[in-house]
């Protein structure tokens, strides 16, 4: 019975092409993940290991905190003072300090440089012979005056920089021009990750990011024959208790284990899209067999009738199922290997630096790869498999169709209707229940839906299908008619092929339904709320420098107000407060007062949000005895009161001057502004020359606000459809393969209907329309549960996102209808060619 199987996958090798492929996809997809990430992780930590190489102890700075009076303590950083007593400590070698954050250098256009998130500023620390083995000099040398900068190699080519060329250097305030001193490679984080680094003279750096005479790190180094740990020992008492204290190999420990948990997550997220796909192949493959041992049944009969038993015959229709998915899985293992490798390679296209490393295809990656192939496909086998066992052999010998019983059948559609409302269920009670724990109920009770789908799929094909076949019959005449019937001859075969289209479908509508919504939403709020000409924003991540809001205050701009970030204590209880500009704020946001008035601000009184007033029972007129962060006590009144804004704005209103005189050093997110004679790019230019063309600083009109999160939307949900295209791919397959198998199971049907006058054309079209019809029926399920499913997680957002409402987007559901009919018309070409092609004589003999 083995050597029966094995001729039985050789023999049929090309009706298995499809199952081969589906699994190679899956497989390729975890295969590929893992062995990326596994060499990401390596690379990473590897270069983790190179940063502390030498590194015998590293010491980080908190910073100051406050007492619970609000006073100080700690210092800033650690201090020049503390360095030098470390540097004489018997057994130390060197002692360097650092502090960094960031710098962007502009092009030649004035554009920024690098990736805007990576871009760093640090400073220079020569450690023996005015040199820093973490620098290789290439031109020049290091920044030794206050008016010296370095560039890292990949900045200066791309800004056509060389060695005492003068650079505009833009931090989070205004723009400073220096002299290039020199350029360097390094392997520093930022520049791998595709951002820039700017090497200040120490005291330069230590004024923009900290405070004179502190550093944020110091790493130090041992002398030959000195302990790591000794020295940790004898640095501690040294330092204050904001410092943390370790050794480097420790540091390079915890940082290989952090890099692991991050890897870990992308890894996850990148697997349960894996998952998704290999799920919906197994639908393919189980279409497969099951097709062919309906078509192998007088075969399989005869082995019956000469002494193979129940068990026999099972176990050769999973032993071919054990070979397909062991072939399928190394396949798919090479496939996956050049899968990461290709992902590597991408990677380096948008700019990003990997480090350097040779592929991890680790023992476990490998067997992962195999058994995942191996168990998908004998899974999905053993149905067809455990129907072959139950076939009586002269029942079999009678009839190549063995169509299910009624009782099955009713079975199968009680059980379907059970658990689809058992999903229904679970959504709706995830709607009433809301937040957190709702979305979770709402996860179960998608899968359920999704699961009773696919087992009442049968009985909504013949209705449904059934729908169209009298359009279809007079679009298209007979093959309208014939594709309609063809396709509920069988409907466990056709739900199957549509099942995986309508899972795919179903995620991919719920994803564009619930991004599309999300995204209108915020436009609105961008519209509706902000009456602002521009916004003035760092281009990469963090706060503005305050002397932004004052140098904007210039002729030509009539309203500016910065966003600064604060907060005060109110018994004990932190708030979370805003400080505006109180002659501009109504200027440039359309605030909705409930009651009071905004200009109370101007007064030192405070306007808070009416979310907070049903849970803080707070009112105009109210007082609140503030605790700010300096440790100073105010009494501030209540002036306003006004509706949410969500995340436009958020916390306590108040003058700016008050809470930047209580707050050492103010985040400002952004700065909006209004100009005389409203938004026009001269207006924008007039903002942009204010700020001295500072290439690290953003001014976007409300459009640039609304494509920003349109874009970041869009961006998300072009990642979740590629994730998902492994899904649809398969899908796909799924429709190839049900109509080629079908086409060969109806030979001698499709000879007859030629000999009574179908042309070859119309047998095509037959064959095409067959296919449309079953992609289509997938596709609509999967859209009508889609858009259910995104209903009901947005039900679970109207607190935090205000005036949500569900927007369905009817053009993209559009293109996925076309492009689904689509898919089953380029499905249909090999099986509708190969019909077409048949021999009329000899297709009417075949058994």
């Amino acid at each position: 019975m083995f050597r029966t199987a094995l001729r039985n996958v050789l023999a049929h090798k090309a009706r298995l092409l499809m199952t081969v492929l589906a699994v190679t996809l899956g497989v390729a997809f975890v295969s590929g993940t893992l062995v990326f990430t596994d060499t990401l992780k390596k690379s990473l930590s590897n270069q983790s290991a190179k940063d502390y190489a030498g590194v015998a102890v590293s010491l980080s700075s908190y910073g100051q905190t406050r007492t619970p009076e609000g006073e100080k303590e700690g210092e800033p950083g650690i201090g020049q003072p503390t360095l030098e007593k470390i540097k004489a400590l018997p057994g130390v070698d060197s002692v360097s300090g650092r502090v960094s954050g960031f710098a962007g250098v502009g092009d030649e256009n004035g554009k920024l440089i690098g990736a805007g998130w990576s871009n760093q500023g640090s400073n220079f620390t020569p450690v023996k012979d005015g040199k820093n083995p973490r620098y290789t000099f290439v031109q020049g040398a290091g920044p030794a005056k206050a008016d010296e900068i370095a560039l890292d190699k990949a900045t200066a080519d791309a800004g056509k920089y060389k060695a005492g060329d003068k650079v505009r250097v833009a931090t989070n305030g205004p723009v400073k021009e220096y002299s290039l001193a020199g350029v360097f490679t390094t392997e520093d984080g930022a520049v791998q990750a595709g951002g820039s680094l700017v090497l200040f003279e120490t005291a330069v750096a230590q004024e923009l990011y900290l405070k004179p005479g502190y550093f944020q790190d110091v790493s130090v180094t041992a002398k030959n024959g000195t302990s790591a740990d000794r020295l940790l020992t004898d640095i501690k008492p040294l330092v204050g208790k904001n410092v943390q204290a370790k050794t480097g190999a420790a540091l390079a420990a915890e940082q290989a284990k952090d890099i692991e948990k991050g890897l870990s997550e992308l890894s996850t997220m990148l697997l349960v899209f894996a998952g998704i796909s290999l799920f919906v192949g197994i639908f393919l493959i189980y279409n497969t067999f099951t097709m062919l041992v309906t078509q192998r049944t007088k075969e399989l009969a005869l082995l019956r009738a000469v002494g193979a038993n129940r068990g026999q015959v099972m176990r050769s229709v999973l032993v071919e199922a054990l070979v397909v998915g062991f072939v399928s899985a190394a396949i798919g293992l090479l496939s996956g290997i050049g899968l990461a490798v290709a992902i590597r390679s991408a990677i380096a296209t948008f700019g990003a630096k990997l480090p350097g490393g040779g592929l991890v295809i680790a023992p476990g990656t490998v067997v992962a790869a195999l058994v995942i192939g191996v168990f998908v496909t004998t899974v999905a086998a053993i149905l067809p498999a455990w129907r072959t066992g139950r076939i009586a052999p002269v029942a079999a010998m009678g009839s190549a169709h063995l169509p299910a019983n009624a009782k099955s059948l009713r079975l199968r559609n009680i059980t379907g209707s059970l658990v689809s409302l058992l999903g229904i269920g679970l959504v709706l009670l995830g709607v009433s229940k809301g937040g957190g724990d709702g979305r979770m109920l709402m996860g179960g009770g998608a899968f359920f839906m999704l699961i009773g789908l696919i087992v009442l799929l049968p009985l909504l094909s013949r209705p449904v299908i059934g729908a169209v076949r009298p359009l279809l019959q007079k679009l298209f005449g007979v093959p309208g008619k014939l594709a309609a019937q063809n396709a509920v001859r069988n409907p466990r075969r056709t739900a199957v092929t549509a099942a995986s289209l309508a899972i795919g479908l179903t995620l991919v509508t719920t994803l564009s339904v619930f991004g599309v919504t999300v995204g209108k939403v915020v436009d609105r709020m961008s519209t509706e709320k902000l009456k602002a000409d521009y916004r003035v924003s760092m281009s990469a991540s963090g706060g503005l420098d305050k002397s932004v809001a004052e140098t904007l205050a210039t002729p030509g701009i009539k309203a500016v107000s910065p966003m600064a970030a604060g907060y005060f204590q109110v018994d004990g209880d932190v708030r979370a407060a805003v400080g505006v500009n109180p002659a501009a704020i109504g200027q440039l946001l359309n605030i909705e007062v409930v009651s009071g008035s905004l200009d109370s601000l101007a007064k030192g009184e405070v306007a808070i949000s009416d979310k907070d007033v049903k849970t803080s029972k707070l009112a105009v007129g109210s007082t609140l005895k503030a605790r700010f962060d300096d440790g100073q006590e105010a009494s501030l009144k209540v002036g306003a009161v006004y509706k949410d804004m969500g995340d436009l704005l958020y916390g306590d209103l108040i003058d700016n001057k008050i809470l930047s005189g209580h707050t050492e050093e103010m985040y400002i997110s952004e700065v909006y502004v209004n100009v005389d004679g409203g938004a026009s790019k001269a207006g924008q230019q007039k903002v942009v020359d204010a700020l001295g063309k500072n290439p690290a600083i953003k001014v976007a009109t409300q459009q640039d606000m609304r494509n920003e999160m349109g874009g970041m939307i869009n961006t998300m949900l072009n990642i979740m459809y590629g994730l998902l295209g492994m899904a649809l791919i398969i899908s796909v397959l799924g429709v190839v393969n049900t109509l080629a198998m079908s086409v060969f199971e109806r030979t001698q049907e499709i000879g007859m209907l030629r000999a009574i006058g179908l042309d070859r054309s119309r047998v095509k079209n037959m064959i095409r329309l067959e296919a449309v019809v079953i992609s289509l029926f997938g596709a609509v399920l999967g859209i009508v549960i889609g858009v259910f499913l995104a209903w009901a997680v947005g039900t679970t957002l109207t607190k935090a996102l205000p005036g949500y409402e569900l927007i369905v987007p009817y053009d993209r559901i559009g293109i996925f209808l076309l492009l689904a009919a689509v898919v089953g018309v380029l499905a249909a070409m090999w099986p509708a060619r190969s019909a077409a092609r048949l021999n009329m004589l000899t297709a009417i003999k075949t058994e």
